[in-house]
């Protein structure tokens, strides 16, 4: 990994990451209370935008690390003429390490929340008359459910109405999944360091993190090439390598052939949205397959996608023998039986880059482990894009958060692996994952999962490689959904990638 690329791919650090950059950075000289005292006063920065000169701020401190960053960002903001309230969740001896040398150099009063009736009525007081609450109790590491005399803390902040700054993570949110354990703070900011953690983008700790800002505190990028991250954001900057970007010499042949295989005449239309998504997507031809029974109908509906007639129980691999047809969609709307598994079984064994969905999927309900062994098969890249009852049914076994399931699967099958949601998360057999944050909330809508696979199906036909596919697919798929806006139906969504794909080249071109 480059120097040039450490700073620019979206990594994101896992907790444990981020203790073995923490540790790498004082192991090369740098003091651990020097990291502490500028993630310190980048909070007392973050804070300084949310409140106005006077203001009355409430720093809720734990016995770790996030409380020592809240001992440096009180003495900040006492200096800069802030009323300061400093409340401790665990007696001061308690503390050690950095922790303790930034309470000692506090040098204010802190005051203990004791259980019971007089502990809550001291919080009760306080938070009555904070402006801002800044959240230092637990941070990225926490990866056990908030118990004891904490949870009413939680409870009595996300009742008080305040505004909330977390240090690090909300508490209570799980650094490595999002999830929440137990109960956890709410907050409208948080300021994390170095690299965002997978909790931020996740959700439910993406909602409760509010806007995230990365304050960078002295961790030089090198130490990433020991850590060795394999987890990203999904953005440009992760895939703009294989970009499939067109040449002044290149014409349709050149930008590759996709199949996207028809359902019967009762169900074309998911069919016929993938492949339009696939020609819009950059495909230099497309053809849909079609049953003889809904020829007329998908004829009526076409235009610069080209139709063929199936006909006969070897009409897939006689299509496919076809070399010139370089990538294949099969499942939206196709049906669901052992018709399909014949399909899906001829098109893995003519090696074409392939995008399984919806009914292909759901055809191996009851026999995932033959499905995985056809994926194995191919010498071409596979993609599956279930949501999360189609996962359930093939990847059983799979459990825990969302990003270790998707990764789970993804090993299983062999195949690159779409598991879709709001926060979809993409996942290559090789261990690499990419979890997406650009996607809206009225991409939920009957068909979307069809341009989807679509927009996927023609970009593996430029060639592009499947993880890489996956992930400039999703992306794309989010942004049309954002062009669109709130009332998208699913036939918006192609249409709308004529605004998002001329930014993007000129984005990447620029790079």
């Amino acid at each position: 990994m480059t120097t040039d690329l450490r700073s620019t791919l979206p990594i994101l650090l896992s907790p444990t990451e981020m203790g073995q950059a923490d540790r790498l950075t004082i192991e090369s000289g740098v003091a651990g209370i020097e990291l502490m005292e500028r993630a310190g006063q980048a909070v007392a920065r973050a804070a300084f935008e949310m409140v106005s000169a006077g203001a009355r701020i409430v720093i809720l401190c734990g016995p770790g690390n996030n409380g020592g960053d809240g001992f440096i960002a009180a003495r900040c903001l006492a200096a800069m003429g802030y009323g300061i309230d400093v409340l401790l969740t665990h007696t001061a001896d308690r503390l050690k390490g950095d922790a303790l040398m930034a309470f000692e150099r506090m040098g204010s009063p802190a005051e203990l929340i004791d259980e019971g009736k007089e502990g809550q009525k001291l919080l009760s007081t306080r938070l009555g008359r904070a402006d801002l609450i800044i959240d230092g109790l637990f941070g990225a590491g926490l990866d056990r459910p908030l118990e004891g005399k904490i949870r009413p803390v939680v409870d009595a902040v996300n009742g008080s109405g305040m505004p909330v700054l977390a240090i690090d993570l909300p508490s209570g949110v799980n650094g490595a999944s999002g999830e929440e354990l137990g109960s956890a703070v709410r907050a409208q900011k948080t300021v994390t360091f170095f690299r965002e953690k997978p909790g931020h983008i996740l959700f439910p700790g993406r909602a409760l993190c509010g806007t995230v800002v990365v304050a960078q505190i002295g961790i030089r990028p090198e130490v990433l090439d020991g850590i060795k991250p394999q987890v990203f954001e999904n953005s440009p900057e992760l895939w703009r390598h294989a970009w499939p970007m067109s040449g002044q010499q290149g014409h349709k042949y050149t930008r590759g052939h996709a199949v996207v295989f028809s359902g019967p005449v009762s169900s074309t239309g998911a069919a016929r949205l993938g492949a339009a998504a696939a020609l819009r997507a950059g495909a230099g031809l497309v053809t849909l397959a079609s049953p003889p029974d809904a020829m007329m109908v998908n004829a009526c509906h076409l235009t610069a996608v080209m139709l063929k007639k199936l006909v006969g129980e070897t009409a897939v691999q006689d299509l496919l023998s076809d070399k010139r047809f370089s990538s294949v969609l099969i499942g939206p709307g196709f049906g669901i039986g052992a018709e399909t598994r014949y399909s899906v079984e001829a098109i893995l064994c003519a090696s074409r880059a392939t995008v399984l969905d919806a009914d292909a999927l759901t055809s191996f309900s009851e026999s995932p482990d033959t499905l995985f062994s056809l994926i194995r098969l191919s010498d071409a890249p596979v993609v599956l894009t279930p949501h999360e009852g189609e996962f359930a049914r093939l990847f059983p076994q799979a459990e825990g958060n969302k990003l270790a399931r998707a990764r789970l699967a993804a090993r299983l099958s062999g195949a690159t692996l779409i598991l879709k949601g709001a926060d979809t998360v993409i996942a290559s057999p090789d261990g690499r994952a990419a979890i997406n944050r650009n996607a809206p909330p009225w991409l939920a809508t009957a068909g979307s999962g069809d341009v989807l696979a679509g927009i996927l199906t023609g970009l593996l036909a430029q060639g592009v490689s499947g993880f890489e596919a996956a992930c400039q697919a999703v992306w794309l798929h989010g942004e049309a959904g954002n062009i669109v806006g709130p009332g998208l139906i699913a036939e918006d969504l192609a249409p709308a990638l004529k605004d998002v794909l001329p930014a993007l080249v000129d984005k990447l071109g620029e790079g």
